[in-house]
């Protein structure tokens, strides 16, 4: 068990003023079986802000707000403290479904939301054709394997090589992307060849090593979660499952689905942002 303090924040500063703004903030992690969220608090600046909260279609908690007033910057703070107990294990061979009953109409059913091409997730014909033999022969579990080990091999991770639109074909056809270029490109190729896979979007403490009470530089990561039996994860950018150091904010089809902070305006003409995730081991 890991319990960590996270302190995200986001702020625009606008070269104009803005007259007003409707907004989503999806910063508050989950409570699930294997974390547990002991105190959230979402501070919105300035402090006029109309807000509201809601779970989204995904299980996702939402800080909705709008901002009715002139305004020339915006600030979202959130301060989590949250306790990670995650269990992952090599599953026995039982535990593992066959493609059988992932084509099957009760489970197609079932993961309608997580078989089906996403706008990001895509990975276009080359992959297509690449994958088959990638999991000829290999049950549901190899094959989300040796579809990781694949990837491993041929994407690097190189940061700032891509934006928040570039979708999982774009990404293979340079070879590079960033955490979120490659959940995507593996959730395109598990979908491909029917195996149920979804977006996670979340936290990632990136230095073991740090000593209780040390606070580093974090980051907003993605990673993967794929079923074949059950819902098992991976981190792509890592090449290992989730761990007691990743913290899980929201599901979803692809990115798209799970932007940490999404809204309009009017006026503005244009902005500078700053984002910052401070990160302690609290025990």
């Amino acid at each position: 068990m890991t319990r960590l303090s996270i302190v995200h924040r986001t702020a625009y500063k606008y070269n104009k003023r803005v007259t007003l703004s409707y907004n989503e903030a999806r910063m508050t992690p989950l409570t699930d079986s294997q974390q547990v969220v002991l105190e959230s608090v979402v501070k919105v600046s300035p402090s006029q802000a109309a807000v509201s909260t809601y779970r989204d279609y995904w299980g996702t908690r939402v800080t909705a707000f709008d901002m009715q007033m002139p305004h020339e910057s915006l600030e979202v703070v959130s301060n989590i403290t949250v306790e990670v107990h995650r269990a992952e294990k090599i599953p026995a061979e039982a535990d593992i479904v066959g493609w059988d009953v992932l084509a099957s109409p009760e489970k197609l059913d079932a993961f309608s939301d997580w078989l089906p091409q996403s706008r990001l997730s895509g990975p276009g014909g080359e992959v297509l054709g690449i994958i088959p033999d990638v999991v000829a022969g290999k049950n549901p579990h190899e094959a989300a394997m040796a579809v990781f080990a694949w990837m491993r091999g041929e994407m690097t991770y190189m940061s700032g090589s891509t934006a928040v639109t570039t979708n999982a074909e774009e990404a293979w056809g340079q070879r590079k992307g960033v955490c979120q270029d490659l959940a995507h490109l593996a959730i395109g190729a598990l979908r491909s060849c029917g195996i149920p896979a979804r977006y996670v979007s979340g936290y990632l403490h990136p230095r073991s090593s740090a000593g209780i009470g040390e606070t580093v530089a974090g980051q907003s990561h993605a990673w993967l979660e794929w079923w074949d039996g059950d819902w098992r994860s991976w981190d792509p950018t890592n090449h290992k499952p989730a761990g007691d150091f990743h913290v899980t904010v929201a599901r979803g089809r692809d990115y798209r689905d799970v932007p940490p902070l999404k809204g309009i305006l009017s006026g503005g003409g244009g902005s500078a942002l700053q984002v910052s995730v401070e990160i302690t081991q609290l025990a």
